[in-house]
């Protein structure tokens, strides 16, 4: 979410810095509608100042026994009650214009992200590979992850297509436990080294705390919903806890079953929630509507969680295997922090996310993002892509983003300064790693002509001494 003041006060940098996004001017617009919105909040308050003067005004008529005058204000206050109806739907109309508007538009790039229209414009940082100075190895081997996991009989498509259609797949035996010994391993490397804290969240959230994160409105077709009917008497006590202040408003001027009838016929029925595709959303939200103390920042979380895409603008890319799927697992790094720390902050993330592929001896690179091809919520964006000798490529595995203040505007989350001024925090964002993706490049890169997988050595303790991955 942008700053709307600073928009008013800076409106040609606010459209540079969109038009290096791709985007046409949209300042003057936001900035119109911001207009309207306070010359209606202004003719609101200005009538319900007129309707509480004259409201005051009838009683001192009526004291006076001036049933004339006492009248005439009367229909004053009448018009001045349709014309705060008339401002309150221009002041709710211009508040919805204008913020909707607010909310579809991404964040401003920084200075020093490349421009650029797609990933074309990237510009790679670094490459690393152990053993040949950054390049990766020249494999004889390069059967896909698919063909090596079906042959050991770990990795069945068809069985999870019959439970939940394409894109899902069910992982058995050695398969299964590499994927538990992946995440249980980055896990331990981001708490007992890089210091951040573990945390479990839901793994349902409702619709403010997408928002807060930049998911919704503008990738509501990205996500999957989950919804409950609920029962009569969840519903029945919703209406008992509103029953009261519902009974004061209308000044006791109501039948109480009438009312109580009237509060579960405007009930909802269901309880909607999202399912995360990213523990980043739930994560980041934990401070949301906080006002911190500076002291203990930055603060880092880690955790390890399903995931959930509905890949819709994704269509005919990736169809075949693990690489694009709507379920996946995934260890997220998430750090909140004041604006001066957020720039080291984000190198730090990026590292932390590059030991766990150094660890693993997988060839990877690290690609700094263009303003054309980074996510929506970020200012600034890196990219580690592993190598896949199947496509003979490198993929990306992990994406790691500042976003500034963009979030915690959106979601209200602030800190307290040295001074005791209130400041929004900046939240970032990356991926240690995408525990799917790992799966296959180290399928990929640990194969052996016998179609075996050799286990990395840094697996070894979570593997319980397995060296080799074999079909039984």
């Amino acid at each position: 979410m942008h700053d709307i003041r600073a928009i008013r006060d800076n409106p040609d940098l606010y459209d540079a810095a969109w038009a290096r996004r791709g985007l046409a001017p949209l300042a003057k617009k936001i900035v119109d509608f911001d207009a309207k919105l306070r010359s209606a909040s202004t003719a609101k308050q200005e009538a319900e100042a007129a309707r509480n003067a004259a409201s005051k005004a009838i009683g001192a008529a009526k004291a006076k026994k001036d049933e004339a005058e006492a009248s005439r204000l009367m229909e004053q206050v009448a018009a001045l009650k349709l014309r705060i109806e008339a401002t309150s739907a221009d002041e709710a109309k211009w508040q919805k214009e204008r913020d909707d508007l607010l909310a579809s538009i991404p964040n401003l790039p920084a200075i020093d992200t490349p421009d650029g229209a797609d990933e074309h414009g990237n510009v790679e940082v670094r490459r690393w590979y152990l053993k040949d100075g950054g390049e990766p190895p020249a494999l004889d081997l390069t059967a896909d992850h698919v063909t090596l996991g079906e042959a050991l009989g770990m990795m069945d498509f068809e069985a999870a297509a019959r439970l939940s259609g394409a894109r899902f797949v069910v992982l058995r035996k050695q398969l299964a436990r590499l994927e538990r010994a992946l995440a249980a391993f980055m896990l331990d490397i981001q708490t007992g080294e890089h210091g951040y804290t573990e945390v479990s969240p839901p793994l349902l959230v409702k619709d403010h705390v997408m928002f807060g994160t930049g998911q919704l409105p503008k990738f509501v077709d990205d996500q999957f919903t989950a919804a409950r009917t609920m029962s009569r008497q969840e519903l029945l006590n919703e209406a008992l806890e509103r029953f009261d202040d519902e009974f004061e408003k209308r000044g006791g001027n109501v039948k109480p079953t009438q009312l109580l009838n009237e509060i579960l016929d405007s009930a909802p029925t269901r309880e909607d929630f999202w399912l995360i595709p990213t523990a980043e959303v739930a994560l980041t939200n934990l401070v949301r509507e906080q006002i911190l103390d500076e002291a203990p920042l930055p603060l880092r979380m880690t955790a390890d969680t399903l995931c959930f895409r509905a890949e819709a603008g994704a269509a005919g890319k990736d169809t075949r295997g693990m690489i694009r799927q709507h379920q996946f697992r995934k260890v997220e790094m998430v750090s909140i922090t004041t604006p001066e720390q957020s720039h080291e902050e984000h190198e730090r993330m990026v590292r932390c996310a590059e030991e766990i592929l150094k660890r693993l001896e997988l060839p990877f690179r690290t690609m700094l993002l263009c303003t054309g091809d980074m996510g929506f919520t970020a200012k600034k964006t890196y990219d580690l892509e592993v190598w896949l000798p199947s496509q003979g490529k490198y993929r990306e595995i992990s994406s790691c983003s500042n976003c500034g203040d963009f979030q915690a505007r959106r979601m209200n989350a602030r800190f307290r300064n040295k001074d005791g001024k209130t400041e929004f925090v900046h939240t970032l964002n990356g991926s240690g790693l995408a525990v799917g993706r790992t799966l296959v490049a180290v399928l990929e890169n640990y194969q052996q002509a016998d179609g075996s997988i050799k286990v990395p050595k840094a697996l070894a303790p979570y593997m319980g001494g397995l060296e080799v991955i074999s079909k039984a």
